[in-house]
């Protein structure tokens, strides 16, 4: 089992900065790809941004060059610094984490960030 908390959301004006944090605990050993998900108001959950445990990245189109995810493993938490937040940016933002023996994704709870303009 893996147990997620993040932190970090809020209220920022469009053109500002926040960074989320993922600390991860339990079984963290096994855990291939961490990763930070989405879902704005009507619309479906999806990837930000990823990082394998070999330190690979993958963005969204929408958040290249504005979000950066990194990983600090002696902490076993993982970040999403935000930069140049968009309204279209306002939603919740949910820590994942894969498993790739098991094929199970965990999940936390989300953190909200409001983009206002």
């Amino acid at each position: 089992q893996v147990q997620l908390v993040e932190s970090g959301g809020g209220l920022v004006q469009a053109g500002g900065s926040l960074r989320l944090s993922c600390a991860a605990s339990g079984s963290i050993f096994s855990i291939n790809i961490r990763g930070w998900h989405r879902q704005g108001p009507g619309k479906e959950r999806e990837l930000v941004a990823s990082i394998t445990s070999g330190g690979s990245t993958l963005y969204a189109d929408s958040v290249k060059g504005r979000f950066t995810i990194s990983r600090d493993n002696a902490k076993n938490t993982v970040y999403l610094q935000m930069n140049s937040l968009k309204p279209e940016d306002t939603a919740v933002y949910y820590c994942n984490a894969h498993v790739a023996v098991t094929a199970v994704q965990y999940w936390g709870k989300g953190t909200l960030v409001n983009v206002s303009s």
